[in-house]
């Protein structure tokens, strides 16, 4: 398992049993979409968020780091960021980014402070 951006290792409630697909997430301000697909993998671990109607229906790519807690219980992952930093994210399109470092790398890079 990796360390930093994109690993669990800050995430209160971790288990990487869990599928966490369908979990509600929260910014620090409220509520921002569901989780589309996650991934577990060292030095890859993230949640993809579908915003739905909130921001257009924009699709986001969310390093692990920035979890701050995940609930089995209550199907919930909060986020450490704002409604207003996940809105301004670089947007997340499945079928040319899924496997893209330049992209990880910039929402890396996005992210980057505050962790």
């Amino acid at each position: 398992m990796s360390d930093g951006m994109w690993g669990y290792e800050n995430a209160e409630g971790y288990n990487p049993g869990v599928d966490l697909t369908g979990f509600r997430v929260e910014a620090t301000d409220g509520h921002i979409g569901k989780v589309d697909k996650h991934s577990y993998e060292a030095e890859d671990g993230h949640v993809v968020v579908d915003t739905g109607p909130w921001i257009f229906g924009r699709t986001v790519l969310l390093p692990a780091g920035i979890i701050r807690l995940i609930d089995e219980a209550e199907k919930t992952v909060w986020v450490n960021r704002s409604k207003d930093e996940i809105k301004n994210a670089p947007e997340y399109h499945h079928e040319s980014h899924a496997m893209d470092r330049d992209y990880r790398r910039g929402v890396g890079g996005y992210y980057g402070t505050g962790l």
